[in-house]
């Protein structure tokens, strides 16, 4: 009971106080500990009525006073780091849906609104390119195919090869000649080479090699 001396008011014990400003939640068997003012930042939050005195929750405690969520505790820490400062960090083996799943949990609307964007960009970016394709078309014979593949330069691909037929005769041997189309990706600030669509070079070389 806190003491009283000449009529002033009670003198409250700054450690007393301190333990009071303080919260622990045992989310699934790992303790977290932070503060009643990170847990409030949502007023229609679930923590948010944690935090209140009256609140009849129905919340088991453990023998240390903390508090029993039976939640994810790997994805519980993105969310309590939001609350402290408002910025959405997480590490590289955490999926957004996790993080989102117990955003709703919780009812945390700014994060499950900021979930819902990143989740929505990221799936509309995937597959997509920040560069542009450079692709070229090479002539070569048969004997000379293996020469081509050992020694393309760093960055080059295959993209198509097409027999266009036998162009000369070597002996008595015919020998085919091969049109080889190759790609390579560079930055938009560093291409200044022609780009041509994959598509309509395709359907060129295509033709041509069926009329061959």
């Amino acid at each position: 009971m806190a003491a009283v001396s000449n009529g002033n008011p009670p003198v409250i014990s700054p450690s007393t106080s301190l333990r009071k400003e303080w919260v622990r939640l045992n989310v699934g068997g790992t303790l977290f500990m932070t503060t009643k003012t990170t847990l409030c930042k949502d007023p229609k939050s679930f923590l948010y009525r944690i935090c209140q005195d009256e609140a009849d929750l129905g919340s088991e405690k453990d023998e240390s006073g903390a508090f029993l969520i039976d939640r994810d505790p790997q994805y519980f820490g993105p969310v309590l780091n939001y609350l402290r400062h408002g910025k959405l960090v997480m590490d590289k083996n955490v999926v957004e849906e996790g993080v989102l799943e117990e955003a709703e949990f919780y009812n945390i609307t700014d994060l499950i609104k900021l979930l819902k964007e990143r989740i929505h960009s990221r799936d509309n970016s995937f597959g997509k390119s920040n560069g542009k394709h450079v692709y070229r078309v090479l002539q070569c014979h048969e004997d000379e195919l293996t020469q081509m593949v050992s020694t393309m330069s760093d960055g080059w691909k295959f993209e198509q090869l097409i027999n266009i037929g036998s162009q000369y005769q070597y002996g008595n041997e015919d020998h085919a000649e091969f049109l080889c189309v190759v790609s390579r990706e560079y930055p938009n600030a560093v291409t200044s080479e022609k780009v041509t669509e994959p598509t309509d070079r395709a359907k060129v070389l295509q033709q041509l090699g069926s009329r061959m």
